[in-house]
């Protein structure tokens, strides 16, 4: 082995296990995840799909992407899933040549409203490729639904996209399914954040409102690094398989297919639907708890596992110096905009907190007002609290 290589294993690692993983995109595996992405699927080279392979030796790599795509369905209740996109950022990208077509129009959340980069962001190369329009949230920091209509209206889109990356709310499936549906437009909702919430049946699933539902495999559902997109629609199904390959990728990454086999498995077992749950009620103390402090937060609460606080307007300090801060005492977390920022993204006035990998590791509602009262005194009196955060970290520890 590279020396240097194993000691950069084994340091992050050590990282990982004292300290308090608090950034909402993140989540800790399982060893049956981790050996699965590591395994002797990570030599073979299958372009296609299976049965209709371009390289010999396939048969293997065929049974197990069929198995873990009549996993992904039995977890999701959805009639078609494809599990070859590398990200969710991809996911996405061949969902759009695939509903809008390259030009096309889509409209997306804003980034600084809480959406994603791919949403439509001018940061983003999606914004070269398609015609965006975006849509925001109100003063109180929620989606303005009747806004979005009239914007929708005007514009005539061809996808409308909801899934979020810091909006702390539920979506309302229904209502945009309503408004595709009146200018006859595709519904896409993007649940990277949220499939674990739906596979745990914590939250309600979009699937079957929606045309198309994509996701990553590494947040909330506790997978690898990677994507995936759903839908009920055969028509749809085989133009998005055209856009993934040829169109988007070549060669599927079987490793990491082997991968969110693993983690749906562990998705259907009972015990997940209480890990999901547990999920938001940690993350409603969370809230509630930095309220009780005085903080102030995105839409004044969360409906899932993540939540956004005001750090410039309750400390006097932006998103950044907060982020460093705390960090630096070993509560590890994402700097974020606010509605209506004053500070520019690179600084923001915010902090986003989400409480996925924290319940992975066995945390509860006790520790989540603890948290909430070291990240306070450590932002207004800058503590020094190390020492107890590590305790903390020593005690709930990562998964087996």
């Amino acid at each position: 082995m590279d020396k240097e290589v194993a000691e950069l294993i084994r340091l992050e690692a050590e990282r990982q296990r004292n300290t308090l993983n608090l950034i909402a995109s993140e989540n800790h595996t399982s060893r049956a995840v981790r050996e699965a992405n590591g395994s002797v699927f990570t030599e073979k080279y299958s372009e296609g799909y299976p049965g209709k392979r371009y390289y010999a030796g396939c048969e293997i790599v065929d049974q197990l992407e069929n198995h873990a795509i009549n996993l992904a369905k039995k977890l999701f209740d959805v009639d078609y899933v494809n599990l070859q996109p590398y990200s969710g950022s991809s996911a996405n990208l061949a969902t759009y040549a695939a509903l809008a077509g390259v030009g096309g129009k889509i409209m997306g959340q804003a980034l600084s409203d809480g959406g994603h980069l791919t949403h439509g962001s001018k940061a983003s190369l999606v914004s070269s490729f398609f015609q965006f329009k975006q849509y925001g949230v109100d003063q109180q920091g929620w989606i303005d639904y009747d806004k979005l209509e009239k914007l929708a209206k005007k514009f005539q889109p061809k996808v409308i996209v909801a899934g979020t990356s810091a909006y702390p709310r539920l979506i309302d499936w229904d209502r945009l399914r309503q408004i595709a549906d009146q200018i006859n437009a595709y519904l896409m909702a993007d649940i990277a954040h949220l499939s674990g919430l739906v596979a745990g049946k914590a939250i309600p699933s979009p699937v079957g409102i929606a045309d198309v539902v994509t996701s990553t495999t590494q947040k909330s559902i506790r997978g690898p690094r990677g994507g995936m997109i759903m839908t009920n629609n055969q028509e749809l199904a085989i133009k998005i398989d055209r856009a993934v390959f040829p169109g988007l990728q070549g060669g599927p990454h079987q490793h990491s297919i082997a991968a969110k086999a693993q983690a749906f498995y562990e998705a259907l077992q009972p015990e997940f639907a209480a890990y999901a749950n547990q999920v938001l009620s940690n993350a409603n103390t969370l809230a509630r708890s930095l309220q009780d402090h005085g903080v102030e937060l995105w839409s004044d609460g969360t409906d899932t596992h993540l939540l956004v606080f005001n750090s410039y307007q309750a400390f006097g300090l932006n998103g950044l110096e907060s982020k460093d801060l705390l960090a630096e005492q070993g509560i590890i977390t994402s700097q974020s905009q606010v509605p209506n920022d004053p500070l520019p993204p690179m600084l923001s006035s915010g902090v986003r907190l989400g409480t996925s990998a924290l319940s992975t590791r066995g945390m509860q509602e006790d520790q989540m007002q603890e948290i909430a009262e070291v990240i306070v005194r450590i932002l207004r009196d800058k503590a020094n609290l190390r020492s107890e955060i590590l305790g903390m970290a020593k005690q709930f520890k990562l998964p087996e």
